[in-house]
């Protein structure tokens, strides 16, 4: 007798692709429901604002960093086409412009909103969340229009959007559909009624158009965040930095520290203390956050993202035992530092006071990711010009004077002296961030 004749097996099998054949149509309508994204019809002349609600979009935009994507080295303000590079492939930034042909000069109000709220755009096409309207679904619909009156009071800039140059599946409208399912579901920015209002504004500008949680926190295999991991710190594969973890003290974590050395901090770029070593830096991209966008928020707003850092519960991360360099690797390490960054940083890795950062006990030495020390050494460390600190004092590139070998051996170096315990940094450690 045939194993398939049995009544159990064919009652079973009949259960099996019952249930396959419901599976398959939910997704199929899960599918739909993304998919089904009307075309909202073109304007043919946008209103005129109000001075104040352009003025006030331009100050948003600078929150938002709007810039640092959408406009491209030497090109034109907000006039697209500067690549963020992805695990899937590189997404180009769109054209900003009010450009009748590439840009939003078509685009009314409601349909910037729904790109900002739902990820949509205007032709009903689901956006790439490289654009990061997982955050900026929490903008009030209000900020949305001022944003939307300063991007339609530049200047139109007749310059084509690139194709995104995404792997099959992930260049396909249904492949974001899937990840919305699993991933976004549009919100609204709820204040908290047992938090202060300064929480609550902060809040609003962390998580929303400030998008931090965007670069501090990991990433899935395809590229999501869960919500319980937000800045947690994450890698970035763009810049190839990592950015350090907002909850943890021995990352970025701000709880032990004062409001108004936040604020400085957002706001110079740099954070001197009378004990070098509890000072700070923003280098790489957060450098670059700083200098096209933090410094020139309100101390109202600095304040208020400042109060809402500070009060990120504390997560520390659980790391494995840290493996210790060779002898000869410190050694080598070593007298590269002697021959390359004792002037600087000084003998026991004390640095100078207002000038160079200590080395001894910098938690961007010692995290347990060794990619920011081996970037710093490679692309060199630049704090941003500030109107607080116009004229910061940096470090030039090592990456064409120094060897995969020598970088590994001179980070490790410095992350296992003057009482630094960080891990080993190999030769192949290198050529990967290299």
């Amino acid at each position: 007798m045939s194993v398939l004749s049995s009544p159990v097996v064919r009652r079973l099998l009949w259960v099996a692709l019952t249930a396959a054949l419901v599976l398959s149509l939910a997704v199929v309508a899960l599918l739909a429901r993304q998919l089904n994204v009307a075309a909202l019809p073109p304007v043919a002349n946008v209103p005129a604002a109000s001075a104040e609600q352009v003025e006030r979009g331009a100050y948003l935009a600078r929150a938002g960093n709007c810039a640092a994507c959408h406009t491209t080295r030497g090109g034109a303000a907000y006039a697209g086409g500067q690549a963020i590079n992805t695990p899937f492939g590189p997404v180009y930034a769109g054209n900003l412009t009010p450009d009748t042909e590439h840009g939003l000069g078509r685009w009314s109000a409601d349909a910037f909103w729904r790109a900002m709220r739902h990820g949509q755009s205007r032709d009903g096409r689901l956006l790439n969340p490289v654009f990061p309207y997982e955050n900026f679904t929490l903008i009030s619909r209000e900020d949305s229009d001022a944003l939307y009156a300063f991007l339609q009071s530049l200047p139109p800039v007749t310059q084509p959007n690139r194709p995104h140059g995404l792997r099959f599946p992930y260049n396909t409208q249904a492949a974001l559909a899937v990840w919305r399912e699993l991933y976004f579901e549009p919100a609204t920015f709820t204040p908290d009624t047992a938090r202060p209002a300064e929480w609550n504004q902060g809040a609003y500008l962390v998580r929303g158009l400030g998008h931090c949680a965007a670069c501090h926190s990991p990433r899935d295999a395809l590229g999501g965040i869960q919500q319980a991991s937000a800045l947690s710190g994450g890698l970035m594969p763009g810049p190839g930095w990592y950015a350090p973890s907002l909850h943890a003290r021995s990352e970025a974590g701000v709880a032990h520290w004062s409001e108004q050395q936040v604020v400085d901090l957002l706001k110079n770029g740099v954070l001197h203390s009378a004990r070098n070593s509890e000072g700070a830096t923003a280098m790489g991209p957060m450098a670059e956050v700083v200098f096209q966008s933090t410094q020139y928020l309100s101390d109202t707003d600095l304040r208020a993202m400042a109060t809402y850092l500070r009060a990120l519960p504390p997560k520390e991360a659980t790391t494995a035992s840290e493996p210790r360099a060779s002898a000869a690797q410190l050694a080598l390490g070593e007298q590269v530092y002697q021959r390359h960054c004792v002037d600087c940083h000084g003998a026991s890795g004390q640095g100078a006071a207002n000038a160079y950062p200590a080395l001894a006990g910098n938690r961007a030495v010692t995290l347990a990711s060794h990619v920011n020390p081996v970037q710093a050494i490679l692309s060199g460390g630049f704090a941003p010009a500030t109107a607080g600190n116009p004229q910061p004092y940096g470090m030039p590139p090592y990456r064409t004077l120094l060897t995969d070998t020598e970088v590994a051996a001179v980070a490790s170096f410095i992350r296992q002296s003057w009482g630094n315990q960080a891990g080993e940094v190999t030769a192949l450690d290198v050529q990967r961030v290299r």
